[in-house]
C-alpha cells in the first residue's frame, strides 16, 4: 500500500484542509499529517516540501505523485481505495455526488467571503446579505436531496465537502430551515469534525479571522472536562496515539493520562470524547 503525507493549514480556519483531512479520516486510510499556518513565515517553506503545490491541502504519495487540491485528493483516494466507498456505489448516486462536490468546490463565494470558516468561535447578530441568502437557499435545495441523516446514506466524500459550510452556518448562526439545521448539527456532532476542531484549538488564534460580532458559545457538543496537570502518575505509560513513552499529562475523571507530546495532550483535553483511542484506555 502507498504511503501518504498530507499537509493542511490551521484546522480552525482552513476549510479546504478540512475536506482533504476528512477524506483520509472517513476512509480510515493511514496518513502522515503535517500542519502549517497561514500568514506566518514558515508557510512558504512548508509548502515547498510538497512541490509543485502552492497551497493546502496537498498530498505527497510514496509513488512520487503530488495531489494539490481537495477535490483531486478525494477523487484520487476514491480511485485508489474503492473499498473505502468515499463515493456511492450506485452510478446515479455517484454522479449526483460528484455534481454536488463540484458545485461546492466552485460556488458559494458570497457565503465564503462574508463568513470565513472559524471553528474556534461562534457569533450572533450576523447580518445576512441578499447574496449570502441566495447561497443559503441553494444549500437548502441541494441538501433536500439527502435520503437519510447524510446525503447518500453513510457519511461520504460529498458530506465532507459540505462540512466547512455547515461550520459556517453554525459559527455565524445563519438562518436555515429545521431540516438544514439537522444536517448542520450532524456535522457538529460527528467524531471526525470534533477531532478537527479540537486539533485547531491546540494552536493560537489568528487575528485575521476575528469578526466584530457578539460572541456566543460554540453550538456543538459540550466537551467533557479535562485539564493539563503536572502530576505524572498516569494510568498509561505509552501515548494512546503514537505508542511512544508519555511526557505530558492531563487529568480526566479524577485520573491522570499521559501523552507523547503537548499537542496529543491538548487535542484530547479540548474534547476527550472525540478520540476513541483515548476513551478506550479510560474504560
Amino acid at each position: 500500500m502507498a504511503d501518504y503525507r498530507l499537509l493542511i493549514g490551521d484546522p480552525s480556519y482552513s476549510s479546504w484542509s478540512l475536506r482533504g483531512w476528512l477524506a483520509f479520516t472517513i476512509a480510515h486510510i493511514p496518513v502522515n499529517l503535517e500542519i502549517t499556518r497561514f500568514y506566518e513565515p514558515g508557510f512558504t517553506e512548508d509548502v515547498k516540501a510538497f512541490y509543485p503545490a502552492k497551497t493546502v491541502p496537498a498530498v505527497v504519495c510514496s509513488d512520487g505523485s503530488v495531489w494539490t487540491d481537495s477535490l483531486a485528493i478525494i477523487e484520487e483516494l476514491a480511485s485508489r481505495h474503492p473499498e473505502a466507498e468515499l463515493l456511492p456505489n450506485d452510478p446515479v448516486q455517484r454522479a449526483t455526488a460528484r455534481s454536488l462536490m463540484a458545485e461546492m468546490h466552485s460556488g458559494f463565494s458570497a457565503l465564503r467571503s462574508a463568513c470565513p470558516m472559524n471553528t474556534r468561535t461562534a457569533y450572533s447578530n450576523v447580518p445576512v446579505s441578499e447574496a449570502v441568502q441566495d447561497d443559503l437557499n441553494r444549500l437548502e435545495q441541494l441538501w433536500s436531496q439527502r435520503n437519510s441523516l447524510w446525503l447518500f446514506g453513510p457519511y461520504s466524500a460529498a458530506d465532507a465537502c459540505f462540512a466547512p459550510v455547515a461550520a459556517r452556518i453554525a459559527g455565524y448562526n445563519l438562518p436555515v430551515s429545521e431540516a438544514a439545521q439537522a444536517y448542520v448539527d450532524a456535522h457538529l456532532n460527528s467524531v471526525p469534525f470534533r477531532q478537527f476542531r479540537a486539533l485547531g484549538l491546540t494552536f493560537d488564534p489568528q487575528a485575521t479571522y476575528i469578526r466584530d460580532f457578539p460572541e456566543v458559545a460554540w453550538p456543538g457538543p459540550s466537551p467533557l472536562p479535562a485539564l493539563a496537570t503536572n502530576r505524572t502518575d498516569s494510568v498509561n505509560k505509552t501515548c494512546p496515539y503514537s505508542g511512544k513513552p508519555v511526557r505530558y499529562y492531563l487529568e480526566f475523571d479524577s485520573k491522570v493520562y499521559g501523552f507523547c507530546n503537548a499537542r496529543c495532550r491538548d487535542k484530547t483535553m479540548f474534547d476527550p470524547e472525540a478520540w476513541p483511542d483515548f476513551i478506550a484506555i479510560t474504560a
